[in-house]
């Protein structure tokens, strides 16, 4: 059964239908992600959003056929514009991977091969996926180096990534992911690394590339600082489920789930006068000590009896979908 479809001019690229991941271990299955369904548009940037553990890099690592064994897709599907790509032989996901769907991870360094100079590196990933001869490679090499922000990419294309700051070896990352014109970019936590000013310049680009190039994004992040300038919806996970989706603006001053809320009250804000942030008491449960009903319940400050008792699934509020007892009543 293929996905359903949008209206033409808005139709879905990436559709994720309930997907569940797992771990096998000695003492039993562990469920790391279960029943998390979002579609990606073309041409858009979904912000995913939660603390540490929630599943986030794990969902992006399934979309993109990277999950680290013993780590399996145990249900649900992943569909890229029509195609269903969960399913692939390992050879044709090697070949769908970087070039309709490429990754920014959050260590330049991880990504980068120490022994061989940017431009190498650039050339190789492209006659890999692309009919060009090696003098095009080069020349399709210096120009995304400079469509990534590199000064004197000329020059630049022949250096070796410990020549690089750490800023611009993640713009020669991003310059890799952009090689294949992949429709789709898994960025997770592509700025966690850098300093501040280097962030925003990093957001920039990535917004400047979605805008020009068309492409979507899945932006994987804890910083909400990152979300509100660069996504068009957010999507926030808890212990490997989905608890609210919705656009940036509703979700940042609109949120009606109770976790949202609370991500949203611990940010700074120079418009609120108070003197402590707000916190979410408690911590995210582990993978094989999650809670009966809603995962979240514990920690909740609104719980009702029935939160403890059945899990809720992602249902209409005034601007987004959450999953809520109390918002359901």
């Amino acid at each position: 059964m293929k996905p359903d479809r949008l209206n033409d001019s808005n139709v879905a690229l990436l559709e994720v239908r309930h997907l569940r991941v797992e771990f096998p271990t000695r003492k039993g299955v562990l469920r790391a992600l279960d029943d998390v369904s979002f579609s990606i548009r073309k041409g858009e940037t979904l912000g995913v959003v939660g603390e540490s553990g929630a599943g986030k890099s794990l969902t992006g690592a399934a979309i993109i056929g990277l999950l680290e064994p013993p780590g399996r897709i145990a249900a649900g599907e992943i569909w890229l514009e029509g195609r269903r790509i969960d399913a692939l032989p390992p050879d044709a996901m090697r070949s769908l991977r970087g070039k309709e769907i490429a990754a920014i991870f959050q260590d330049p360094l991880t990504s980068l091969n120490p022994l061989f100079t940017v431009g190498r590196q650039l050339t190789d990933t492209i006659q890999t996926h692309l009919p060009f001869s090696y003098t095009q490679a080069r020349q399709r090499a210096i120009e995304l180096l400079a469509r990534t922000g590199i000064s004197a990419p000329e020059v630049r294309v022949d250096h070796y990534p410990h020549q690089f700051s750490g800023g611009m070896r993640q713009r020669v990352v991003i310059a890799l992911a952009l090689a294949a014109e992949p429709k789709l970019i898994v960025a997770d936590e592509p700025t966690t690394a850098l300093d501040v000013s280097i962030q925003a310049q990093i957001i920039r680009l990535l917004k400047q590339l979605s805008r020009d190039l068309g492409t979507s994004i899945m932006l994987i992040t804890h910083d909400m600082g990152v979300i509100a300038e660069t996504a068009d919806r957010v999507a926030v996970m808890y212990a490997g489920r989905l608890a609210e989706i919705g656009s940036v603006e509703a979700m940042i001053q609109r949120p009606q789930h109770p976790y949202t809320k609370g991500l949203m009250a611990s940010i700074p804000s120079i418009r609120a006068n108070r003197e402590r942030l707000e916190q979410i008491e408690g911590a995210m449960p582990r993978l094989d000590a999650i809670p009966q009903g809603c995962a979240f319940h514990p920690r909740c400050p609104v719980r009702v009896d029935r939160c403890m008792q059945e899990r809720p699934g992602l249902r209409p509020t005034a601007e987004s979908q959450a999953a809520c007892w109390v918002l359901a009543r």
